[in-house]
Protein backbone atom coordinates (compact mmCIF):
# COMPACT_ATOMS: atom_id res chain seq x y z
CA UNK A 1 0.00 0.00 0.00
CA UNK A 2 2.71 2.58 1.00
CA UNK A 3 4.42 1.76 -2.84
CA UNK A 4 1.31 2.51 -4.45
CA UNK A 5 0.63 5.44 -2.71
CA UNK A 6 4.41 6.28 -3.26
CA UNK A 7 3.90 5.69 -6.79
CA UNK A 8 0.59 7.95 -7.01
CA UNK A 9 2.71 10.76 -5.49
CA UNK A 10 4.80 10.39 -7.94
CA UNK A 11 1.96 9.96 -11.01
CA UNK A 12 0.82 13.63 -9.16
CA UNK A 13 3.62 15.15 -9.65
CA UNK A 14 5.01 14.13 -13.08
CA UNK A 15 1.55 15.06 -14.32
CA UNK A 16 1.36 18.18 -12.87
CA UNK A 17 4.61 19.19 -14.01
CA UNK A 18 3.55 18.20 -16.88
CA UNK A 19 0.90 20.70 -16.92
CA UNK A 20 2.73 23.72 -15.68
CA UNK A 21 5.44 22.88 -18.33
CA UNK A 22 2.55 22.77 -21.37
CA UNK A 23 1.12 25.99 -19.65
CA UNK A 24 4.22 27.80 -19.32
CA UNK A 25 4.43 27.03 -22.84
CA UNK A 26 1.37 27.45 -24.39
CA UNK A 27 0.40 30.96 -26.14
CA UNK A 28 -2.51 31.93 -25.05
CA UNK A 29 -4.94 34.86 -25.70
CA UNK A 30 -8.41 35.82 -25.00
CA UNK A 31 -8.42 39.82 -24.55
CA UNK A 32 -11.61 40.98 -25.47
CA UNK A 33 -10.15 42.98 -28.73
CA UNK A 34 -7.14 42.76 -30.73
CA UNK A 35 -5.24 44.96 -28.60
CA UNK A 36 -4.94 45.70 -24.59
CA UNK A 37 -3.08 47.74 -22.67
CA UNK A 38 -2.37 46.83 -19.14
CA UNK A 39 -1.09 48.94 -16.54
CA UNK A 40 1.23 47.35 -13.59
CA UNK A 41 1.55 49.93 -11.19
CA UNK A 42 5.23 50.55 -9.00
CA UNK A 43 5.15 47.88 -6.13
CA UNK A 44 2.05 45.99 -7.30
CA UNK A 45 2.97 42.09 -5.78
CA UNK A 46 3.21 38.69 -7.69
CA UNK A 47 -0.24 37.25 -7.45
CA UNK A 48 -2.05 41.12 -8.04
CA UNK A 49 -0.20 41.14 -11.27
CA UNK A 50 -1.03 37.32 -12.24
CA UNK A 51 -4.60 38.18 -11.57
CA UNK A 52 -5.34 42.12 -13.66
CA UNK A 53 -2.98 39.35 -16.45
CA UNK A 54 -5.74 37.04 -16.08
CA UNK A 55 -8.59 39.27 -16.09
CA UNK A 56 -7.10 40.91 -19.50
CA UNK A 57 -7.08 37.96 -21.14
CA UNK A 58 -3.53 37.62 -21.16
CA UNK A 59 -3.29 34.53 -19.19
CA UNK A 60 -5.47 31.58 -18.48
CA UNK A 61 -4.44 30.89 -15.13
CA UNK A 62 -2.24 32.29 -12.22
CA UNK A 63 -0.50 29.41 -10.65
CA UNK A 64 2.07 28.54 -14.32
CA UNK A 65 2.45 32.75 -13.66
CA UNK A 66 3.00 32.72 -10.02
CA UNK A 67 5.16 29.66 -9.80
CA UNK A 68 7.57 30.23 -12.55
CA UNK A 69 8.61 33.98 -11.57
CA UNK A 70 9.17 32.11 -7.89
CA UNK A 71 11.04 28.94 -9.31
CA UNK A 72 13.48 31.69 -11.24
CA UNK A 73 14.21 34.25 -8.96
CA UNK A 74 12.16 36.91 -10.73
CA UNK A 75 9.50 37.78 -8.86
CA UNK A 76 10.55 40.95 -7.66
CA UNK A 77 11.88 42.01 -10.86
CA UNK A 78 8.85 42.98 -12.71
CA UNK A 79 9.03 46.38 -14.51
CA UNK A 80 6.50 48.87 -13.71
CA UNK A 81 5.05 50.47 -16.69
CA UNK A 82 1.60 49.99 -19.11
CA UNK A 83 2.17 47.08 -21.57
CA UNK A 84 0.48 46.18 -24.66
CA UNK A 85 -0.32 42.97 -25.58
CA UNK A 86 -1.90 41.80 -29.19
CA UNK A 87 -1.90 38.27 -29.79
CA UNK A 88 -1.12 35.29 -28.30
CA UNK A 89 2.01 34.73 -25.91
CA UNK A 90 3.18 31.83 -23.24
CA UNK A 91 3.41 32.57 -19.78
CA UNK A 92 7.46 32.70 -20.09
CA UNK A 93 7.86 35.03 -22.62
CA UNK A 94 5.18 37.46 -21.01
CA UNK A 95 7.38 37.24 -18.00
CA UNK A 96 10.20 37.87 -20.11
CA UNK A 97 8.35 40.99 -21.23
CA UNK A 98 7.76 42.53 -18.12
CA UNK A 99 11.32 41.93 -16.56
CA UNK A 100 12.87 43.39 -19.43
CA UNK A 101 10.31 46.37 -19.14
CA UNK A 102 9.05 46.22 -22.76
CA UNK A 103 7.06 48.85 -21.92
CA UNK A 104 4.71 50.29 -24.40
CA UNK A 105 5.79 53.87 -25.90
CA UNK A 106 5.10 55.81 -28.80
CA UNK A 107 7.23 57.31 -30.66
CA UNK A 108 8.45 60.90 -32.31
CA UNK A 109 11.17 62.97 -33.82
CA UNK A 110 10.83 66.69 -33.61
CA UNK A 111 12.94 67.88 -36.20
CA UNK A 112 15.96 70.80 -35.52
CA UNK A 113 14.71 74.40 -36.60
CA UNK A 114 10.69 74.51 -35.72
CA UNK A 115 9.46 77.54 -33.77
CA UNK A 116 7.51 76.44 -30.52
CA UNK A 117 3.96 76.55 -32.18
CA UNK A 118 5.36 74.19 -35.08
CA UNK A 119 6.90 72.07 -32.81
CA UNK A 120 3.20 71.51 -30.65
CA UNK A 121 1.32 71.27 -33.89
CA UNK A 122 3.57 68.61 -34.93
CA UNK A 123 3.14 66.97 -31.72
CA UNK A 124 -0.99 67.50 -31.33
CA UNK A 125 -1.27 66.02 -35.27
CA UNK A 126 0.54 63.35 -34.25
CA UNK A 127 -1.83 62.52 -30.99
CA UNK A 128 0.51 64.17 -28.59
CA UNK A 129 -0.97 66.19 -26.26
CA UNK A 130 -3.59 68.87 -26.51
CA UNK A 131 -3.17 71.88 -28.55
CA UNK A 132 -4.94 74.66 -26.48
CA UNK A 133 -3.29 73.04 -23.17
CA UNK A 134 0.23 73.36 -24.92
CA UNK A 135 -0.54 76.76 -26.12
CA UNK A 136 -0.69 77.48 -22.80
CA UNK A 137 2.46 75.43 -21.49
CA UNK A 138 4.18 77.48 -24.04
CA UNK A 139 3.95 80.32 -21.38
CA UNK A 140 5.40 78.66 -18.59
CA UNK A 141 8.20 80.88 -18.53
CA UNK A 142 9.43 79.48 -14.89
CA UNK A 143 10.48 76.34 -15.95
CA UNK A 144 13.54 78.34 -17.57
CA UNK A 145 13.87 81.38 -15.57
CA UNK A 146 17.12 80.56 -14.37
CA UNK A 147 18.29 79.95 -17.65
CA UNK A 148 16.29 83.39 -19.34
CA UNK A 149 14.79 85.19 -16.60
CA UNK A 150 13.48 87.66 -19.14
CA UNK A 151 12.12 84.96 -21.30
CA UNK A 152 8.47 85.83 -22.85
CA UNK A 153 7.70 81.83 -23.52
CA UNK A 154 9.88 78.84 -24.49
CA UNK A 155 10.73 79.45 -27.64
CA UNK A 156 14.52 77.75 -28.31
CA UNK A 157 13.93 75.39 -25.28
CA UNK A 158 11.99 72.49 -26.95
CA UNK A 159 15.25 70.62 -27.50
CA UNK A 160 14.68 68.89 -31.18
CA UNK A 161 14.97 65.28 -30.33
CA UNK A 162 13.32 61.72 -31.15
CA UNK A 163 10.95 61.00 -27.81
CA UNK A 164 8.71 58.39 -26.39
CA UNK A 165 5.81 59.29 -24.24
CA UNK A 166 3.31 56.95 -22.86
CA UNK A 167 0.20 56.74 -24.18
CA UNK A 168 -1.32 58.54 -21.19
CA UNK A 169 2.03 61.21 -21.47
CA UNK A 170 -0.29 64.15 -20.88
CA UNK A 171 0.50 67.99 -22.52
CA UNK A 172 2.36 68.87 -19.27
CA UNK A 173 4.26 65.95 -19.14
CA UNK A 174 5.42 66.26 -22.79
CA UNK A 175 6.51 69.85 -22.84
CA UNK A 176 8.19 69.43 -19.79
CA UNK A 177 10.19 66.95 -21.08
CA UNK A 178 11.57 68.64 -24.24
CA UNK A 179 12.32 71.62 -21.72
CA UNK A 180 14.22 68.99 -19.73
CA UNK A 181 15.94 67.31 -22.93
CA UNK A 182 16.83 70.79 -23.89
CA UNK A 183 18.55 71.38 -20.46
CA UNK A 184 20.50 68.07 -20.31
CA UNK A 185 21.80 68.80 -23.83
CA UNK A 186 23.00 72.20 -23.27
CA UNK A 187 24.48 71.46 -19.69
CA UNK A 188 26.34 68.98 -21.41
CA UNK A 189 27.67 71.03 -24.42
CA UNK A 190 28.50 73.47 -21.82
CA UNK A 191 30.51 71.39 -20.24
CA UNK A 192 32.52 70.89 -23.37
CA UNK A 193 32.60 74.55 -24.91
CA UNK A 194 32.09 77.24 -21.83
CA UNK A 195 30.52 80.38 -21.89
CA UNK A 196 32.29 83.30 -23.49
CA UNK A 197 32.75 86.06 -21.53
CA UNK A 198 29.94 88.60 -21.55
CA UNK A 199 27.50 85.89 -22.99
CA UNK A 200 24.73 84.27 -21.37
CA UNK A 201 22.68 81.27 -22.07
CA UNK A 202 19.58 83.42 -23.32
CA UNK A 203 22.05 85.02 -26.17
CA UNK A 204 23.37 81.61 -26.98
CA UNK A 205 20.04 80.17 -27.50
CA UNK A 206 19.25 83.07 -30.05
CA UNK A 207 22.10 83.05 -32.22
CA UNK A 208 21.99 79.08 -31.93
CA UNK A 209 18.30 79.66 -33.44
CA UNK A 210 19.46 82.34 -35.91
CA UNK A 211 22.29 79.38 -37.16
CA UNK A 212 19.99 76.39 -37.18
CA UNK A 213 17.58 78.33 -39.80
CA UNK A 214 20.27 79.80 -41.98
CA UNK A 215 22.45 76.37 -42.34
CA UNK A 216 21.97 72.63 -43.74
CA UNK A 217 25.50 71.92 -43.37
CA UNK A 218 26.68 70.82 -39.91
CA UNK A 219 30.39 71.68 -41.38
CA UNK A 220 29.08 75.58 -41.79
CA UNK A 221 27.81 76.07 -38.69
CA UNK A 222 30.20 77.07 -36.90
CA UNK A 223 31.73 79.30 -39.97
CA UNK A 224 28.24 81.18 -40.44
CA UNK A 225 28.53 81.40 -36.05
CA UNK A 226 32.02 83.04 -36.97
CA UNK A 227 30.23 85.90 -39.47
CA UNK A 228 27.50 86.41 -36.33
CA UNK A 229 30.05 86.96 -34.00
CA UNK A 230 32.12 89.16 -36.58
CA UNK A 231 29.23 91.78 -37.77
CA UNK A 232 28.01 91.79 -33.65
CA UNK A 233 31.71 92.71 -32.61
CA UNK A 234 31.65 95.74 -35.30
CA UNK A 235 28.51 96.58 -34.19
CA UNK A 236 26.81 95.66 -38.00
CA UNK A 237 22.95 94.66 -38.24
CA UNK A 238 23.26 90.59 -38.52
CA UNK A 239 21.06 91.02 -41.97
CA UNK A 240 19.80 87.38 -41.26
CA UNK A 241 16.63 86.44 -43.18
CA UNK A 242 15.78 83.76 -41.29
CA UNK A 243 14.19 86.70 -38.35
CA UNK A 244 12.66 88.42 -40.84
CA UNK A 245 10.46 84.83 -41.51
CA UNK A 246 10.32 84.51 -38.24
CA UNK A 247 8.77 88.15 -38.05
CA UNK A 248 6.62 87.29 -40.88
CA UNK A 249 5.17 84.10 -39.17
CA UNK A 250 4.39 85.81 -36.11
CA UNK A 251 2.40 88.34 -38.31
CA UNK A 252 0.82 85.59 -39.90
CA UNK A 253 1.63 86.73 -43.22
CA UNK A 254 4.55 84.46 -44.19
CA UNK A 255 3.73 83.05 -47.87
CA UNK A 256 7.46 81.24 -48.14
CA UNK A 257 8.75 84.50 -49.80
CA UNK A 258 11.02 87.43 -48.85
CA UNK A 259 9.55 90.83 -50.61
CA UNK A 260 11.93 93.92 -50.47
CA UNK A 261 9.65 95.89 -48.64
CA UNK A 262 9.93 93.19 -45.76
CA UNK A 263 13.73 93.94 -44.89
CA UNK A 264 12.27 97.46 -43.57
CA UNK A 265 9.63 96.18 -41.94
CA UNK A 266 8.84 97.66 -38.15
CA UNK A 267 9.71 94.41 -36.22
CA UNK A 268 12.53 93.99 -33.39
CA UNK A 269 13.48 90.41 -34.90
CA UNK A 270 13.95 92.27 -38.19
CA UNK A 271 18.17 91.80 -38.32
CA UNK A 272 18.22 94.36 -41.12
CA UNK A 273 17.14 97.23 -38.92
CA UNK A 274 18.02 96.58 -35.88
CA UNK A 275 21.52 96.16 -34.14
CA UNK A 276 22.72 93.23 -31.66
CA UNK A 277 20.73 90.05 -31.49
CA UNK A 278 16.80 89.72 -31.62
CA UNK A 279 14.70 89.56 -28.26
CA UNK A 280 14.25 85.86 -28.12
CA UNK A 281 15.13 82.88 -29.81
CA UNK A 282 13.08 82.19 -33.22
CA UNK A 283 13.31 78.08 -33.62
CA UNK A 284 14.50 75.26 -31.38
CA UNK A 285 18.16 74.56 -31.73
CA UNK A 286 19.31 71.25 -31.88
CA UNK A 287 22.67 70.41 -30.52
CA UNK A 288 25.10 70.98 -33.47
CA UNK A 289 23.77 74.94 -33.54
CA UNK A 290 24.06 75.25 -30.20
CA UNK A 291 27.92 74.05 -30.18
CA UNK A 292 28.13 76.35 -33.15
CA UNK A 293 26.92 79.22 -30.87
CA UNK A 294 29.02 78.37 -28.33
CA UNK A 295 32.64 77.81 -30.20
CA UNK A 296 32.50 79.42 -33.96
CA UNK A 297 35.25 79.41 -36.36
CA UNK A 298 38.05 81.85 -36.00
CA UNK A 299 37.45 83.23 -39.19
CA UNK A 300 37.48 87.01 -40.60
CA UNK A 301 34.29 86.71 -42.68
CA UNK A 302 31.62 88.98 -42.86
CA UNK A 303 29.46 87.81 -45.34
CA UNK A 304 27.86 84.58 -46.72
CA UNK A 305 25.54 83.70 -49.84
CA UNK A 306 23.93 80.64 -50.47
CA UNK A 307 24.61 78.42 -53.45
CA UNK A 308 21.42 77.11 -53.82
CA UNK A 309 22.99 73.71 -53.01
CA UNK A 310 22.87 74.09 -49.10
CA UNK A 311 26.74 75.46 -49.21
CA UNK A 312 27.52 79.37 -48.72
CA UNK A 313 30.44 81.25 -49.67
CA UNK A 314 31.73 83.24 -47.35
CA UNK A 315 33.25 86.61 -48.17
CA UNK A 316 35.50 89.15 -45.91
CA UNK A 317 34.74 92.02 -47.80
CA UNK A 318 31.34 93.28 -49.35
CA UNK A 319 33.20 93.62 -52.78
CA UNK A 320 33.90 89.95 -52.30
CA UNK A 321 30.48 89.38 -51.04
CA UNK A 322 29.29 91.34 -54.09
CA UNK A 323 30.78 89.65 -56.24
CA UNK A 324 29.73 86.19 -55.09
CA UNK A 325 25.64 87.80 -54.75
CA UNK A 326 26.06 88.84 -58.74
CA UNK A 327 26.99 85.15 -59.51
CA UNK A 328 24.73 83.16 -57.51
CA UNK A 329 21.74 85.39 -57.25
CA UNK A 330 21.45 84.70 -61.50
CA UNK A 331 20.60 81.58 -60.30
CA UNK A 332 17.92 82.42 -57.99
CA UNK A 333 19.41 83.23 -54.20
CA UNK A 334 18.65 86.22 -52.79
CA UNK A 335 20.29 87.15 -50.19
Amino acid sequence: MAGAAALTVLLVIAASAAWLHLELTTPYYNAPSNEVFVEISRGLDTEKIAKLLVESGILRYRLPFITYLRFTNNAGRIKAGEYRFSGPASPKQITQRLILGDVYYRALTIPEGLTARETIELLARNGFGVIEEMESLLLKTDWISDVNPDAENLEGYLFPETYHFGRKADSAQIINTLVEQFRKQYREIVAEFPLRTGWDTSQIVILASMIEKEVQKAEERPIVSSVFYNRLERKMPLACDATIIYALKLGGTYNGNIRKVDLSMESPYNSYRNRGLPPGPIANPGADSLRAALNPAETQYLYYVSRNDGTHVFSKTYREHQRAVDRYQRSGSRR
